[in-house]
């Protein structure tokens, strides 16, 4: 089988895998949202919020995947990268007059510029640490991040950063633009394709099946971030297969032999630590910027965001553009945010009130027999105890499946196929 076949036979397949996650997860979330008693706008509501966190998850993870699964490069400072590109966009596209003022220029222009942003604290960061071992560059990756952090929120910048309140007039989304005529309102006239969205989505004769502006709006933002998630992907899949990526792969398995055969690794992984933090700085444009969040804050960017992603990455498997996204999907949709709607639906099946405030006070009673307090707790603490679920996953997957569900697949060395012995006429020995 020729690679370009190969190629297209794994892209199908892949295309399979990432299909067939989102399938289950729309069922459970549809599963879920008929035991709440959603309507079927709330349940439309639930898929949509879903896919977002599957979208925005998946392009933050492609990012890392880029710089720990391809290049070796151990970077937890994601966060802090994200923050760049989400705090220069607004920055940039923030109206004259808002408080802390932007300079009013277009969207597109503020999302080019969050990335180049994002690049160049890369570059500023990668010049000095990618000289250092994985571990001091861990270490150094992740005080970057929070100086980043400590920055935005110095009273020092609040002028221009807003300081620990962060910027409170964020841009509306690009399809706001395009479907009201007064994108700040949501009451506003429609334009001419707004009309025709708004009216589409009602479903005339179906009372049922009609959705408001609200949804409508952040249906068709999240279709836009699917749609960057998409290009993103082929994109690196595409990089990935080609020398450039056959040399990032060289530098992970063995540095020295990719310097033996005159590569210049400094210059590969700089580049490739660049292009990571730009997509970073886009995953926290799409996060924050895409679906019309209220505002921007600092503290919205600490060091647990990075490990969410390391553990989707981890989920999916390291070295896997396609486990990356899956990974997303799963941590997402499965490990952060069913949990909590699980608990919710337990804690009005069971009955289950007045839930004591403390561990101790739950367990006291399971002396006398009597579980309910214990099974409170839990139910009252799901948010908090999904992550020690996230942490038995952990623990199972580093010791039953290292390489995570699609990691370390086998990978085309070659740019041809070296499996097919050529015949006598082509140069070759024999003629079988």
């Amino acid at each position: 089988m020729s690679t370009d076949t190969e190629g297209r036979s794994r892209l199908v397949t892949d295309s399979g895998y990432i299909a067939g996650a989102m399938l289950l997860l729309y069922v459970v979330f549809l599963i879920l949202g008929t035991l709440q008693g959603y309507p079927l706008e709330g349940i439309i509501s639930s898929l949509q919020r879903v896919t977002f966190l599957v979208a925005v998850y998946g392009l933050a993870v492609l990012a890392l995947n880029l710089h720990w699964g391809y290049a070796g490069l151990f970077n937890i400072g994601v966060a802090g990268f994200m923050a760049v590109g989400v705090y220069t966009s607004i920055m940039l596209t923030a109206p004259v007059g808002a408080s802390p003022p932007g300079l009013g220029l277009p969207l597109p222009i503020g999302i080019i510029g969050g990335m180049l942003a994002a690049a160049f604290v890369g570059l500023i960061a990668g010049l000095p640490a990618l000289r250092l071992r994985s571990d001091y560059l861990a270490i150094m990756t992740v005080a970057v991040s929070e100086i980043i952090r400590f920055t935005y929120n110095s009273n020092t910048f609040s002028q221009y950063t807003g300081g620990a309140s962060g910027f409170g007039s964020i841009p509306p989304s690009p399809i706001r633009e395009l479907l009201l005529q007064d994108a700040s309102s949501i009451i506003s006239e429609p334009t001419a394709l707004g009309a025709a969205v708004f009216g589409f989505m009602e479903f005339p004769g179906i009372e049922q099946l009609e959705i408001g502006r609200a949804l409508t709006i952040n249906i068709f933002s999240t279709l836009l971030i699917v749609l960057v998630l998409i290009v993103v992907y082929l994109f690196l899949v595409r990089a990935v297969n080609s020398p450039y990526g056959r040399v990032l792969k060289s530098i992970r398995e063995d540095e020295v032999a990719a310097q033996s055969l005159g590569k210049n690794t400094s210059r590969f992984k700089l580049k490739t630590f660049m292009l990571g933090c730009a997509l970073m700085g886009l995953a926290g444009i799409m996060w924050f910027g895409a679906v019309g969040q209220s505002s921007v804050y600092p503290n919205a960017f600490r060091p647990e965001i990075t490990f969410y992603i390391f553990i989707a990455l981890i989920i999916g498997g390291a070295g896997s553009n396609t486990g990356s996204i899956l990974g997303g999907a799963l941590f997402a949709g499965l490990l952060f945010e069913a949990p909590p709607r699980v608990a919710t639906i337990l804690t009005d099946a069971l009955g289950v009130s007045n839930t004591p405030d403390t561990i101790i006070a739950a367990l006291a009673p399971i002396a006398s027999g009597q579980l309910t307090p214990m099974l409170g707790f839990l139910l009252d603490n799901m948010s908090q105890l999904r992550f020690i679920f996230v942490g038995v996953l952990l623990i199972y997957l580093i010791q039953r499946r290292p390489d995570g569900l699609l990691g370390h697949r086998s990978e085309i060395a070659a740019a041809t196929d070296l499996s097919v012995r050529p015949s006598q006429s082509q140069g070759g020995e024999t003629d079988e």
